[in-house]
């Protein structure tokens, strides 16, 4: 056995002695997850758009923004029976995005410009990959002339809470204030070149977030030891069924049941969240099921109005 091989060999060792334990989760009174869609691209009436938020002493953080968001996020709230107060629309002012794709953006308008109606009165800021500058440039000049008849129209609106800030990142820390550390850590989904999981430290919690993705090293590496692992998946026992090219596809993308038991039996979360599912006739039963086969920490499937 040559000295390299030995050396990892040890290191393997050592790391896992470290993180063999698993993670206890408890609610927390400091920090919320609302799940304000978990759907993917297909047109499911059941599931809005991509998007959570994590709420930290009722300051609301918004991770991706597919179709529906801000109207799931006002049914949160005690305006429209909720319990959430944070998620009022006018307080949404920070957004983090882990990739372009339609399903994680189609609702970025939506989030730019309805709390602006409901009057928030400073830019949104945004924290997105590549691209994401141009996006919003786009957007706001598509939107101009209703801008412009609500600025200078009869409508009491500010000149501020339209305005949106996008922030372009990297892997790293890309967002700090008193409630929150983010991390941004690429992962892999087929062919993208910017696509990132965050990583969000509040102050009794620690949560990460896969966003769209296959299996990949960095983000075991980066999220051993969470309190909690949100992670897209898709049914492995229906996935049999798909067509050859879909099944080259998803491969690709995304991460199935049976690989997210495996991530999960390295990262060990307190709690582990599987979203942005992919069911093809299962349930979201079916989906812990085949989870717990290979893996027997805490696992759950969100739903959309899912509080955390």
């Amino acid at each position: 056995m040559n000295s390299r091989f030995s050396l990892f060999l040890i290191a393997l060792f050592i790391s896992s002695a470290i993180v063999d334990a698993q993670t206890e989760y408890s609610p927390s009174e400091i920090t919320k997850i609302p799940f304000l869609g978990t759907g993917t691209p297909n047109a499911d009436p059941n599931h809005s758009g991509n998007s959570i938020a994590i709420i930290v002493n009722n300051v609301p953080y918004i991770i991706d923004c597919g179709a529906g968001l801000i109207r799931n996020a006002a049914k949160l709230t005690p305006r429209f029976g909720g319990e959430i107060e944070g998620l009022a629309v006018a307080n949404i002012k920070r957004a983090f995005i882990t990739h372009l794709h339609s399903d994680h953006t189609t609702g970025y308008p939506d989030l730019i410009f309805t709390p602006w109606v409901f009057g928030r009165d400073e830019p949104l800021e945004v924290y997105g990959p590549e691209g994401i500058v141009e996006m919003t440039g786009h957007i706001t000049e598509a939107y101009r002339e209703d801008i412009s008849m609500r600025l200078y129209g009869l409508e009491p609106a500010n000149n501020q809470g339209w305005r949106a800030n996008a922030h372009e990142y990297h892997e790293g820390v890309i967002y700090t204030d008193s409630n929150v550390v983010v991390e941004a850590f690429k992962v892999e989904h087929g062919s993208w070149h910017e696509a990132y999981g965050f990583i969000f430290t509040t102050p009794d919690m620690k949560i990460a977030i896969s966003g769209d993705t296959r299996p990949c090293a960095n983000l075991v590496e980066k999220c051993t030891g969470v309190d909690v692992l949100i992670h897209e998946v898709y049914s492995a026992e229906t996935f049999k069924e798909r067509k050859e090219v879909w099944k080259t596809y998803h491969s690709q993308f995304h991460t199935s049941t049976t690989e997210l038991a495996e991530i999960a039996n390295q990262v060990k979360p307190g709690l582990l969240i599987m979203y942005h599912q992919l069911y093809w006739g299962a349930t979201d039963d079916d989906l812990v099921k085949e989870v717990e086969e290979t893996y027997k920490g805490k696992v759950l499937s969100a739903k959309d109005l899912d509080v955390y």
